[in-house]
């Protein structure tokens, strides 16, 4: 059985281009095609005023959609209805972005050829013809890198500013490589670039510890999603600078993933716990591992992996049920009267329940926080023989040596019954000391001084973290968008997809945070 190595665009794509020449399909879009002020490319339509062709005018304007067929421009809401009273218009771009968007499908798909007219345009050279996926990957990112130091020649001194540093990026520290955006997979880039920063992680791969060449004689379909992995930090290590290509990665991965293989935008969290997961399949089955996730010695647990504890308390005689649960992060609430701040709140954030401040430390200490359970939770006590009112209160047993958090930003809405986004800004600090959220300090300030050492107490244990990474999701939760910060020794950098910036600890802490990666001091 032949296996595919790339991700083949979607049909209504593919039926497009043949009815329309192949690659001159797009042909139309070279003369609108420019680069915005960050060196990104985007789609310069004749009109800076312009709208939807179906919606009234409006002082906010939503993302826009130029049709390839008949230049009509659409919003997301009338993007899909004019395909359906258009036949065959379903294929368009997206303006901001210059990014392809299958109305029929309701998703942005990729094509290597339309990045080949990209670099046609902005290089000035003859037209590429597709050939081999990582050659032409390879070839489209080192034009579009000379072309981004000829477009910010041209720009004048203020508009230079915006863009940051541009230095050579050979002066960067190495390791640090964008990953091209193969259609909203920002998700993935920005898990991937967190990943490749996590020390016992990354060594892993880099090391060889993961042996390819017997692992793909071993494999009955060819594909394994850790093989994919160790590609794409070796290639990231490589010291080659240019945009690289994870395509045999997302099918890889997608493999694992049935579910959630398509190329609409993902959830960053769900990837992450996703891969993490399909990595502990994987090294089951390809070598005896204790199969207790407490004790798992795969690389994803070994890194990742910490133990909770909780304790749920009978309010009428006291008596302690106490369970232990693996965790590969920890998931923390926000939003409003959640979590305590540590800063001023403005106005706004006292009359509208979606803005606001909170702080990592107080998200934390409501995690730890004794709750009483509702009166539809009595569990049943052993020593009363009968369901009570009781407490929980969770804590943690055991550390791990990455620690990831996730803010929970999306919850749903009882009024309107959908999704909504939690704007909330977090502050969070640089440097944490997990000691206060630890079993033993839990327990000890519950009991005092009656706490044995035997109970509670981890010795030798590194209670120390500091950060390394910040991923962060800005935009509406269906139209969003998702990037890195990573921080290598005193310095930031922003992973924007193929963009790798220098930036201020300032921006990092304005930042809308959704996960963070702290690693045991000793790491850094």
């Amino acid at each position: 059985m032949e296996i595919s190595t790339t991700p083949r665009p979607c049909n209504h794509l593919a039926d497009h281009k043949l009815r329309h020449g192949g690659i001159s399909f797009y042909n139309t879009l070279h003369d609108s095609l420019s680069l915005s002020f960050n060196g990104r490319p985007t789609l310069a339509l004749s009109s800076p005023s312009a709208r939807c062709f179906s919606c009234s005018p409006s002082p906010h304007q939503e993302r826009l959609y130029l049709c390839l067929i008949c230049s009509s421009i659409s919003c997301p809401r009338h993007a899909l209805s004019h395909s359906r009273s258009s036949l065959g218009h379903s294929i368009s771009v997206d303006v901001e972005r210059a990014e392809l968007f299958c109305s029929n499908c309701d998703d942005q798909v990729y094509d290597p050829d339309f990045d080949s007219i990209l670099v046609r345009k902005f290089d000035g050279s003859s037209i590429i013809a597709a050939g081999d996926p990582y050659e032409s990957v390879a070839e489209r990112s080192c034009k579009r890198r000379r072309l981004r130091g000829h477009a910010v020649a041209d720009l004048d001194y203020k508009r230079w500013k915006h863009l940051g540093d541009q230095r050579d990026k050979s002066c960067y520290p190495f390791g640090l490589r964008g990953l091209n955006n193969l259609g909203n997979t920002c998700f993935m880039n920005s898990v991937l670039q967190a990943l490749a920063h996590a020390p016992p992680f990354r060594n892993y791969f880099l090391n060889g510890r993961h042996d390819r060449g017997s692992c793909q004689k071993m494999s009955s379909d060819q594909l394994c999603l850790i093989c994919d992995i160790g590609v794409i930090f070796s290639a990231m290590f490589s010291g080659d600078r240019t945009p690289y290509s994870p395509a045999p990665f997302l099918y890889s991965w997608w493999q694992h993933s049935a579910n959630l293989a398509s190329y609409e935008q993902q959830d960053a969290h769900e990837f992450f716990i996703s891969l993490l997961d399909g990595i502990h399949e994987k090294e089951v089955q390809s070598k005896p591992i204790n199969k207790d996730l407490r004790d798992c010695a795969c690389i994803a647990h070994r890194v990742f992996s910490g133990l909770l504890r909780s304790d749920v308390t009978c309010l009428t005689c006291g008596s302690t049920s106490t369970t232990y649960d693996p965790c590969m992060d920890i998931s923390l609430h926000l939003g409003a009267g959640k979590c305590v701040s540590t800063g001023p709140v403005n106005k706004a954030s006292k009359s509208n329940g979606s803005t606001g401040v909170s702080s990592l430390v107080g998200c934390l200490d409501l995690f730890t926080r004794r709750e009483k359970l509702g009166s539809d939770q009595k569990l049943y006590c052993q020593n009363c023989g009968v369901h009570r009112d009781s407490s929980k209160q969770l804590s943690i047993k055991r550390l791990p040596l990455v620690l990831c958090l996730q803010i929970k930003r999306f919850e749903h809405s009882l009024i309107r019954k959908t999704l909504r986004k939690i704007n909330w800004h977090l502050e969070f600090p640089f440097s944490l000391d997990m000691n206060p959220y630890l079993s033993s300090s839990i327990i000890r300030k519950r009991l005092g001084n009656r706490l044995s050492p035997l109970e509670g107490d981890e010795p030798h244990v590194s209670t120390e973290y500091e950060i390394f990474a910040v991923l962060t999701h800005t935009g509406m939760l269906e139209s969003g968008h998702y990037v890195t910060f990573l921080r290598l020794g005193s310095q930031w950098y922003k992973c924007d997809d193929a963009w790798i910036t220098e930036v201020d600890e300032e921006i990092v802490k304005s930042s809308q945070c959704y996960m963070m990666f702290y690693m045991q001091k000793m790491l850094y």
